[in-house]
């Protein structure tokens, strides 16, 4: 498996990023004047984006994952031919 080419910064920022969001949503339907109902709504839907982002970004990496490894294979394959049948210049 290839190395991660993500620094720790890069990491730090993503976490933070996302808990400041959340705390900030969290505040925000705490404080909002509005009923109960049209709050638990509210965060439902957040919840669901949240979940729902993951949830995508999960089966993009997935897929690049999927089609390295299937590349690899194929020039594994290829490779091997090529030195099944082209004659190495000596």
């Amino acid at each position: 498996m290839e190395q991660s080419k993500n620094t720790s910064a890069f990491y730090f920022l993503a976490w933070a990023s996302f808990v400041i969001s959340f705390v900030g949503v969290g505040f925000g339907l705490a404080f909002m004047e509005a009923v109960w109902s049209v709050k638990a709504f509210f965060g439902m839907s957040y919840l669901f984006s949240i979940s729902s982002c993951f949830m995508v970004a999960k089966v993009v990496r997935d897929k690049q994952e999927e089609e390295s490894i299937i590349n690899k294979v194929e020039k594994a394959k290829t490779q091997q031919l090529i030195n099944k049948y082209v004659e190495p210049n000596v």
